[in-house]
This record gives C-alpha cells, structure tokens and sequence, in this order.
C-alpha cells in the first residue's frame, strides 16, 4: 500500500494476553453475554472510521485461546513476542497496512465508538498529526483509552525505542511533544476520577454491576458515568485502586 494515497486507512490493533500479573485470564472472562475481548472487539468494529480490527497477542501457548476467541469474533490475528508488544504492533501493520493505527488494550470492554471516532475524524481533518488519544489529558474514566499513531511514527518507534517503551508502545512517542505533534479530546463534565478498566477483582465487580444496568450492548461513556454516579457505592468499590505505572 501507498501510504497516505487516497483515503487513508485506519485499523485498529488491540493488544491482548492471558498472563496478566494481577487478574490473569482477564480478556476472556464472561461479561453479559460475551467475553472481556468480545466487547472490545465489537467497540472497535462499532467504530466509523476503523477499516479493520487486529487482535495483537502473543506466541506463547497460553495465548491460543486468545487468539481463537479473537478469530470467533471476526478480528485478524498475529502473534509476537509476549513481551515485546511494540514488535506486535508491527506486525499488524507488516500484515494489514494502515496509514493509521489505533491502540486498544482488551481490559477496556466499556469503550465509546464514538470516542474512538473521534480521534479517527480529527486524524483525518489534519493527518500532518503524529498521535491523537483520550488521555494526553485524561478526563474520561479510565478504560476509555483509546489512541491513534500515524503508521510512519509508529514505524520509528519500533526501530528506535528500548526498555519499557516496548511494553508501552506510545510513552515514546507522547513523552516527546518537541518531536512529535501531538492532540486529543476532552469531555466535559471531566469524570477522571472513575474506573471501568479490568485490573483487579475490584474493577470486576464495578464492571459486573454496570452491564447489570445497561445490558449487553455498546454504550456511551456518559450512560456509563451516569451510572456511576447514580451508584456511588458501586463507584466506590474500586476507588481505592492504584493504576499501574509507566515505567520511565
């Protein structure tokens, strides 16, 4: 493909594994009436703008069953390193060429389309954008993360970045605003302090009590925050959990 000839193509890569530290096996937990990955892939095939949807996952064995739920659910799959997600990334875009990629994690079974294509529109009304996100500055709840990166940034990336940057795949790119253009959305009213990401037994439980309120379907983060807030004793069960840290 020539990048950028025509109407630019955007995929979206979601990067997904069993041997989670904390909640191993997360991504294929049963939620409503689908798994973990299931709702993340439909979020992503919901959005206008992604041309297709790549599950990124390991070689490892465990990861089989990865990408087997992922191939259920009508994604593309590769397989890399299980620690070395940058080289997964790359091989999504070596196997499904985009001018764009966007970034989801499969611990975020809550994610907005319309967020996520919102960044795909911004991208496209000024490509010259090296990345776009829902968190440069994070207003949203986590586990609303989304993130776009022009597939030539992406290509730097994954030739020029070590350590942790591997893991992380964009701390390279968003930490260096002298070098890259960067831009995002903001909502408003701001609900940074909440939690629907998958990380602890706690963040089950807030989740499981969401889709008990909204049913097995797509949702908007609003419907989302409204829920939470009509709930605080539900917002509260994971209040006190800490995200884990970008290492620098």
């Amino acid at each position: 493909m020539s990048l950028m000839s025509g109407s630019p193509v955007v995929n979206a890569v979601i990067q997904a594994r069993v041997s989670s530290t904390r909640l191993p096996g997360k991504v294929l937990r049963p939620l409503g009436g689908r798994s973990v990955l299931g709702w993340v892939i439909r979020a992503a095939a919901a959005t206008v703008g992604v041309d297709q949807v790549i599950v990124a996952t390991s070689d490892a064995p465990d990861d089989d069953s990865v990408a087997r739920e992922a191939e259920a659910h009508g994604a593309g799959v590769v397989r890399g390193p299980l620690d070395d997600v940058l080289a997964r990334f790359a091989l999504a875009c070596e196997r499904y060429p985009a001018d764009a990629v966007v970034r989801l994690t499969a611990d975020c079974p809550l994610l907005d389309p319309e967020l996520i294509a919102q960044l795909i529109a911004l991208w496209r009304a000024q490509p010259s954008l090296d990345y776009l996100s829902t968190t440069l500055t994070r207003t949203l709840p986590r586990g609303f993360d989304a993130e776009l990166v022009r597939f030539d940034v992406l290509a730097e990336q994954v030739k020029d970045a070590t350590g942790s940057a591997r893991e992380h795949v964009t701390s390279g790119i968003y930490t260096q605003p002298e070098r890259y253009r960067c831009g995002g959305v903001v909502v408003s009213p701001p609900a940074e302090d909440l939690r629907v990401t998958l990380d602890t037994v706690e963040d089950w439980a807030v989740l499981e009590g969401v889709v008990a309120e909204l049913g097995d379907r797509v949702s908007g983060w609003r419907e989302v925050v409204a829920v939470l807030r009509a709930r605080p004793e539900l917002a509260a069960l994971n209040a006190e959990v800490e995200q884990k840290k970008v290492e620098s």
